[in-house]
């Protein structure tokens, strides 16, 4: 497997992986800032992933081992979203198109599915109590942080000119 495409420009493998690497690190960095001022370290965020699988308690007393875990198992799921944004907008031109607009109801869906729908059915450890302002600052991370920065992603890999808003202000 080549890491670099006949084009010059990096294989998709490589450019799918890069772009859930850069979204789960911007997703970390704004749930870390979230919650740092009430006293919750860093490691926890992560070990709240992992709780997701194994259980709150296990999750927080396995230390750096189920933070690993948790980091890992959060860059497969951010390159998985960066991936199926990816594969669908290659045969609709209006993902394309609309990065903006598509990207950001693309981020606030897999919110839905994943805040609202998997981690509160199917998770080891759902959310002790509903708190409004982090659900509504995680919806808007996810349309910014996640599900724009995938539809840039896919809209450059498939050569759509920049619009013209972006191209005027860079002359």
């Amino acid at each position: 497997m080549s890491a670099t495409a006949p084009t010059g420009r990096p294989a998709t493998w490589i450019w799918l992986l890069m772009g859930g690497l850069a979204v789960g690190s911007a997703d970390l960095v704004f749930a870390i800032a979230w919650w740092a001022p009430q006293g919750t370290p860093p490691i926890r965020i992560p070990q709240s992933i992992a709780g997701w699988i194994i259980g709150r308690e296990a999750a927080f007393a396995g230390g750096a081992t189920t933070a690993l875990f948790g980091a890992l198992l959060h860059y497969y799921l951010m390159t998985a979203i960066v991936t199926v944004y990816h594969v669908a907008a290659r045969n609709h031109a209006i993902l394309r198109a609309h990065p903006l607009a598509c990207g950001a109801l693309y981020g606030a869906a897999w919110f839905a599915l994943v805040h609202g729908i998997a981690v509160p059915l199917f998770s080891a450890a759902p959310p002790r109590h509903f708190l409004p302002e982090w659900n509504l600052a995680c919806l808007l991370a996810h349309m910014l942080l996640i599900g724009v920065p995938a539809a840039w992603m896919a809209r450059r890999w498939y050569g759509a000119p920049l619009p013209d808003v972006v191209a005027s202000g860079a002359r």
